[in-house]
């Protein structure tokens, strides 16, 4: 042992030992300013050049937005081929055009299991709705379609299609617990998004209770009922309430409904998608059934 002039023991210098990973006291110290660092992010990928700017893909998307006067489009980019084989630029002649050499650029701003075509369109969200806009106009059929808690965007978007395909006034879900604007859902809408009016109220409940104010009479859809929807008998103006795949209406928006009804199955399956099933209720409420 090393001494030092006093003949006190020398201090210790060697580290000591490091903790093992996954013990307590690794976790602790962790938690102590030692966390692992987060790799960089890539920013190589395509990237908005809007601050609040999202890529729509897929050419019915892309097309239907060009074509929307409300919706403001950022630029146009995309392979050389398949940008001038689309005849998309042509819509909007004064659109910026982003030519791209790679095609894995456009595979950076897609999700991994989306076709891209060969053409993005970067986009700002449309402008909002008031739901006194959707007062109802006498001498013709007033359906809305309001989603409780519908997460998933392919199924949103999926629904904003069969609203546009039956007629429907409006889509109405509530701003959180449902997504927003985005490449994905826009695709799954096939360009509904484009033409039906979207609104995201802060609260289903009193949103329902001003439609009330405004005419509307409400069904909520469930299985557990035995009332068919065929045999709802409640007018020209209806909102049709559609609760999650999970957990379905919640009870304090199945309580403004003035009808609960289901959709007849065989039994052969539990229950439809929430987007199959808003096409079936739509398809009845719209007369087009009738």
């Amino acid at each position: 042992m090393s001494k030092t002039r006093n003949n006190r023991p020398a201090p210790d210098r060697r580290a000591a030992p490091a903790p093992k990973r996954g013990t307590e006291s690794g976790r602790q110290q962790a938690g102590r300013g030692d966390r692992p660092q987060r790799p960089p992010r890539d920013r190589t990928g395509l990237t908005p050049v809007a601050r609040d700017g999202f890529f729509l893909f897929g050419r019915h998307a892309v097309e239907a937005a060009l074509k929307n006067p409300a919706r403001e489009c950022v630029r146009l980019v995309g392979l050389e081929k398949p940008l001038a084989a689309s005849g998309l630029k042509s819509i909007r002649p004064n659109l910026r055009v982003d030519i791209v050499a790679d095609e894995d650029m456009l595979r950076s701003a897609v999700p991994s299991d989306s076709p891209h075509q060969g053409v993005l369109l970067e986009v700002r969200p449309l402008p909002g709705h008031a739901l006194e806009d959707l007062a109802p106009v006498a001498g013709r059929k007033n359906i809305l379609l309001m989603l409780d808690q519908v997460t998933d965007p392919h199924n949103v978007g999926a629904c904003l299609r069969s609203a546009a395909a039956f007629g429907a006034r409006a889509l109405i879900t509530q701003d959180r617990h449902s997504p927003g604007e985005s490449g994905t859902l826009a695709r799954a809408s096939s360009g509904g998004l484009e033409v039906t009016p979207w609104l995201r109220v802060v609260n289903l409940a009193q949103a329902l209770d001003t439609l009330k104010d405004m005419g509307y009479w409400h069904v909520g859809l469930d299985g557990d009922t035995e009332t068919a929807i065929r045999d709802v008998g409640l007018g020209d103006n209806i909102v049709i309430v559609m609760g999650s795949e999970g957990s379905g209406l919640r009870p304090l928006t199945r309580k403004h409904c003035d009808a609960i009804a289901r959709i007849p199955m065989t039994g052969m399956v539990e229950s439809l998608n929430v987007s199959n099933a808003a096409a079936i209720a739509l398809y009845e409420f719209t007369g087009l059934g009738a």
